[in-house]
């Protein structure tokens, strides 16, 4: 999205105005552009702020606080592993290292193809079936590492019939 094509900035904008009579709109309108495009880079920052009334350091300490707004491209699949204290101790940093390894991407990173991005998380909130992972919404339960390149290959699939 280097150079936003008039339709992006009309659809952006549109968007924008869906939300103008909420009381607090900014998150609704980062939530529908994350939606559509996938991420929010500062071009996109910069017309929200026009749109809003909001200043750009404003909408960038959101987007940026927030682990499911994203400043770049994200996979098709994004993988998150729980690394919180439950997960960690029954190891999840091996699998997030797996994971790591097969994709040759590290935690934070999207691969070359394009299908999957790397993230590492605090809690997903499924201690009680750690250590887990999630794949784009999908919780996957006491995962190990022999899971790990399976459920790759069964994403690639996936990716490749789309």
């Amino acid at each position: 999205m280097a150079k936003l094509s008039e339709s992006a900035v009309a659809k952006i904008t549109e968007i924008c105005n869906r939300y103008k009579d909420e009381k607090t709109p900014l998150m609704l309108v980062l939530y529908d552009v994350q939606n559509e495009y996938g991420y929010i880079p500062l071009e996109v920052q910069e017309i929200i702020s026009k749109e809003m009334n909001i200043s750009v350091a404003e909408i960038y300490g959101v987007v940026t606080f927030y682990s499911f707004f994203s400043l770049t491209p994200k996979g098709k699949y994004v993988v998150g592993c729980c690394l919180g204290t439950a997960c960690y101790v029954k190891g999840a940093q091996q699998i997030i290292d797996k994971f790591s390894e097969i994709l040759k991407i590290k935690p934070g990173e999207t691969s070359e193809d394009g299908l999957f991005t790397l993230d590492a998380l605090r809690c997903i909130g499924a201690c009680g079936i750690a250590p887990a992972i999630s794949i784009s919404g999908t919780v996957y339960p006491k995962m190990t590492v022999d899971k790990v390149p399976a459920l790759i290959e069964e994403y690639r699939a996936k990716g490749a019939a789309a």
